[in-house]
């Protein structure tokens, strides 16, 4: 089928099958993790900071990252970076066994994750050019990329929500701990990859990298859509354990199920950009993206039915995703090699800090205001961009 057909590379087969472990693990973790801490504090503010702490690191990180990532060999330092996001999941787990999960040592671990994570990210996106062959079949790499974490998203929350029912929350950290080491395995296993470097001192090659990014119109108009994106939409994220558990009286089981059906949007439009051949013209695309999360989100203000939430679940999902998988592609079709680990780094540390920095905002709002009035504005605020872009030609690259 074409929609898999960059899994004739064998290298990125073996990354597919490790990566979608890897991936599953930390959606179980990261669901377990949301629960825990709601059950234990009942604080809308400890979630927003525990999630900004987690991704934060993204928009500091990240862009300083892709700029050594591109001067040193990436199969190595990927296969390092598993190793210490084990260690990091096992010490988490121990420190929960023990007692010790405090409002303090639940932010150092999340802004430890976030540090590694914002290594990890830029430098996976990066190495895709170099596992796949045929350099044609990259858009459809990273579409399936992308893919393997929306259908974790789909089926990890579920998952999640039985497992800490069944084994409890100790046992889903190991379970993450071991899936960082399935993508280890698989990347020691990676074959003929060619090593791509740039020379120069790292603060040089990283003001390379911000000078290609954002002295290109059609780049600061990508980047500006994610940055609107996701300090609006995307920051359902962290209201939903209030939404399952006080909203809609559910229990961790609810949360999976809301996850559940934001994974499966996701999950659509991965397979859908995965099958898709001309990206020449995507304003279209995402005009209607956005739409659909602003419909989303009007449904998380306006209803409390758990069939309803489901659906806004999904449009978000779809939405989110589509825009942000498409900004993706995009990039790293207009990307020159010795400059692709910063510009993907840019573009993470964009998408991630500014997830952060709405998961923070929307949890300071809903501790002060009803979170369904929080969704209500958010989606007028992204009513008012989609006017913006819809008003604006699409620069060329």
């Amino acid at each position: 089928m074409h929609t898999f057909q960059s899994l004739q590379s064998p290298n990125f087969r073996r990354y597919f099958i490790g990566h979608s472990l890897s991936t599953l693990g930390t959606w179980i973790q990261q669901v377990a993790l949301a629960w825990i801490i709601y059950e234990l504090t009942n604080s809308a503010a400890l979630l927003g900071v525990i999630g900004f702490c987690a991704l934060i690191p993204q928009l500091v990180v990240s862009p300083i990252a892709g700029a050594w990532i591109d001067k040193l060999n990436k199969q190595k330092l990927l296969l390092i970076i598993q190793i210490l996001l084990f260690l990091q999941t096992c010490l988490l787990g121990l420190l929960y066994r023990f007692d010790l999960f405090t409002p303090t040592v639940l932010i150092s671990m999340s802004l430890l994750l976030g540090i590694l994570t914002a290594i990890d990210t830029p430098l996976r996106q990066s190495l895709l050019s170099l596992i796949v062959e045929d350099k044609a079949l990259l858009p459809n790499a990273l579409a399936l990329n992308a893919m393997i974490f929306n259908a974790s998203r789909f089926i990890g929350p579920p998952i999640a929500g039985l497992l800490l029912s069944l084994i409890g929350a100790e046992m889903c950290f190991y379970l993450n701990a071991l899936s960082y080491l399935c993508l280890g395995i698989a990347v020691m296993q990676m074959r003929h990859i060619e090593v791509v470097k740039v020379q120069g001192r790292v603060g040089a090659v990283f003001i390379e990298g911000l000078k290609y990014v954002y002295q290109k119109p059609y780049f600061r108009l990508l980047m500006s859509t994610v940055i609107v994106l996701n300090l609006t939409a995307s920051s359902y994220v962290t209201l939903l354990p209030i939404y399952a558990k006080d909203i809609i009286q559910g229990d961790e089981k609810t949360l999976g199920i809301l996850w559940g059906f934001a994974g499966i949007g996701s999950l659509i439009s991965s397979l859908r950009l995965a099958s898709r051949q001309d990206f020449s013209d995507p304003k279209i695309l995402f005009s209607v993206n956005i739409a659909c999360c602003i419909m989303g989100l009007l449904i998380l203000g306006l209803s409390d039915a758990m069939w309803l939430l489901c659906c806004a679940m999904f449009l978000l999902g779809f939405g989110i995703s589509t825009t942000n998988i498409l900004t993706n592609i995009l990039i790293q079709n207009a990307t020159v090699e010795t400059l692709r680990g910063r510009a993907i780094s840019i573009y993470t540390s964009t998408r991630f800090g500014f997830d952060a920095l709405g998961g923070l905002l929307v949890g300071l709002l809903a501790a002060w205001f009803m979170p369904s009035y929080v969704m209500l504005v958010y989606s007028a605020l992204l009513m008012l961009y989609l006017l913006r872009f819809l008003s604006i030609k699409m620069p060329e690259y």
